[in-house]
């Protein structure tokens, strides 16, 4: 019931976006609607995205933050031109059920298992996740998940899985605000001074007021992809498609949207928090090389 109700909250505050920018014609023409996963919207590099689009092409792209579960949900209802996700098994079902067209690969970052400086469980340095993750739950070291069926907690389930562990007992605790995003999370677990697995660019835009450190990383498995899907306009004839795909061109390109992506955080944080993920970002890195 309480997540049910969260999403209602969300599509509540996104056509109150919706109703009072007032912007788009009847065709819906120089307007776009994102549904993106939450990580990169706190982290910012939604915002200077869509800044640096409107100030090149005049048009105009607002968002709404939701877990990627809940992102892809509020694009099923087709009240959005374009989504940003992040859990390939959930993308992959979207397209296949005709509501996008096709997963795009963007950029990606990478989650870490954070928790207290002191490592009562002692995973420091540990090589992997799924080392680390069966550490803590043979100390049974307080975890904090955010239960959500977004993104990032489908990737969390997915390391225990890796691990042969399905995680249960008074030492997980599914954070009941969950939804909110990962600033909360952070937030709570560093109160309850546990563990966590995060994107490290949500934790790097905390880490300064919070006393959690980084304590795994470097696992490939831990890998972030965020992709763009595009929303159907053969099952949602209202779906602005023609200026989505002007956005996803941009997003795209090496010299636009990917340059944004390589040089984002560099300056705050002396190194990125995304990476160019692009194919045709991919393509030009083959050339250069």
């Amino acid at each position: 019931m309480k997540k049910g109700l969260m999403q209602c909250a969300v599509l509540m505050l996104f056509v109150s976006l919706v109703g009072v920018s007032g912007v788009w014609g009847k065709d819906g023409s120089k307007f776009i609607l994102l549904s993106s996963t939450i990580g990169p919207i706190d982290a910012g590099i939604v915002k200077a995205l869509e800044d640096q689009f409107e100030k090149e092409t005049g048009i105009t792209v607002r968002h709404v933050g939701a877990g990627t579960g809940a992102a892809l949900k509020i694009a099923e209802q087709g009240s959005v031109d374009l989504v940003m996700v992040h859990a390939k098994k959930l993308e992959e079902a979207f397209v296949a059920k005709g509501f996008g067209t096709e997963r795009i690969p963007l950029m990606y970052n990478d989650f870490v298992i954070v928790g207290p400086a002191a490592d009562p469980a002692g995973i420091r340095g540990m090589k992997t996740a799924a080392e680390a993750l069966t550490t803590i739950q043979a100390k049974a070291a307080p975890f904090i998940s955010r239960g959500d069926k977004s993104g990032t907690h489908v990737a969390e389930m997915d390391l225990w899985a890796k691990a042969g562990i399905q995680p249960s007992g008074p030492w997980y605790t599914v954070y009941e605000k969950g939804s909110e995003g990962n600033v909360p999370t952070l937030k709570f677990t560093d109160e309850k001074n546990a563990y966590t697995v995060i994107d490290r660019a949500s934790y790097l835009g905390l880490k300064d007021k919070i006393k959690l450190v980084i304590l795994v990383e470097g696992d490939p498995a831990m890998l972030n992809h965020i992709s763009l899907i595009p929303v159907s306009q053969k099952k949602f004839p209202g779906v602005n498609s023609r200026d989505t795909m002007t956005f996803v061109d941009w997003l795209t390109s090496p010299a636009k949207g990917q340059k944004i992506i390589e040089d984002f955080g560099k300056k705050e944080y002396g190194q990125p928090l995304f990476f160019p993920e692009s194919k045709q970002w991919i393509e030009k890195m083959k050339t250069k090389k």
